[in-house]
């Protein structure tokens, strides 16, 4: 499946959301392999044959939780975009801003795709082109962002294409980077600081 495909999903039942609820903290707490199904439905309360009757299989769960946060992280990230002020500049940094808000409320333990692809590499798994579309649509996000800016002042001497593209992927980094540390816990506020960065690069830029 390549990433442009969309897996298949199921419809949600109250049974199903159940255990979907469960199985997606118990997947970002402790890991994806180390979470069987015997845990998953003891903890949702249901049995073992109404887990397979709604979702089929352990990889059908896992779909379903990784598509799950990645709607809603777009969703949050599209509303928090199309509040913020309409130069491209400020929309790039209010990427990092709303990054910052959803790790502190969802995401302590750093990117759940991140840490998906960690357990997830082979392109033939169900849940990989979640895993891999969402960053290529944060890479098109700020490739789009990037060429706006440039729409609205053109410098003497700009790089053209070329130059937004690099600069689209150096910001592309810094966020993801700042998401890795952000789980690693190691130093505080990588987000912010990556925002920081990021917001010294655009003023040369």
């Amino acid at each position: 499946m390549g990433t442009s495909e969309k897996p298949r999903r199921i419809t949600m039942t109250p049974a199903a959301r159940r255990v979907l609820d469960t199985a997606a903290r118990l997947f970002y707490d402790r890991g994806i392999h180390a979470v069987g199904v015997d845990l998953i439905a003891a903890e949702a309360g249901v049995t073992k044959k109404t887990l397979y009757d709604r979702f089929g299989s352990k990889a059908q769960i896992v779909v379903e939780y990784l598509a799950d946060r990645d709607e809603r992280w777009r969703d949050f990230l599209t509303r928090r975009l199309d509040a913020a002020r309409p130069a491209p500049q400020a929309r790039i940094l209010c990427i990092f801003d709303a990054s910052r808000s959803w790790a502190q409320e969802h995401s302590s333990r750093g990117c759940s795709m991140v840490n998906a692809h960690a357990e997830i590499s082979d392109p033939s798994h169900p849940a990989y082109p979640i895993i891999a579309g969402q960053k290529e649509w944060m890479l098109d996000l700020f490739t789009d962002l990037v060429t706006d800016l440039d729409s609205h002042a053109v410098p003497a001497g700009s790089a053209g294409s070329a130059g937004s593209t690099q600069l689209a992927r150096t910001l592309m980094l810094l966020h993801e980077g700042a998401l890795v540390a952000h789980g690693l816990n190691i130093f505080p506020d990588p987000i912010g600081h990556a925002r920081d960065q990021a917001q010294a690069l655009l003023s040369r830029s």
